[in-house]
């Protein structure tokens, strides 16, 4: 049987603290810079909504609107993230 037992720290959303990030969500994307995390939550600073991504090799968003300048996003709605521009 082959077991896999290693256990690393700072993996995942911890490793992008402080890292302009863009999170996936079921019903919408959501980037700004990543200030916090925990089970439940993660803080996004200077957030953004993304309605339009445009071509995704672009530099920017094609329609990223502002919403505030913390924003808390579930955890259980983010289907995947990353920095990705």
């Amino acid at each position: 049987m082959k077991r896999l037992c290693e256990e690393v720290a700072g993996e995942g959303l911890e490793s992008l603290l402080g890292e302009v990030v863009t999170l996936l969500c079921m019903n919408y994307f959501y980037t700004g810079k990543l200030i916090g995390v925990n089970a439940d939550d993660v803080l996004l600073e200077n957030a953004s909504i993304i309605y339009e991504t445009g071509e995704w090799s672009n530099l920017t968003w094609k329609d990223a609107q502002r919403v505030c300048d913390k924003l808390y996003v579930r955890t259980a709605t983010i289907e995947s993230y990353g920095v990705i521009k």
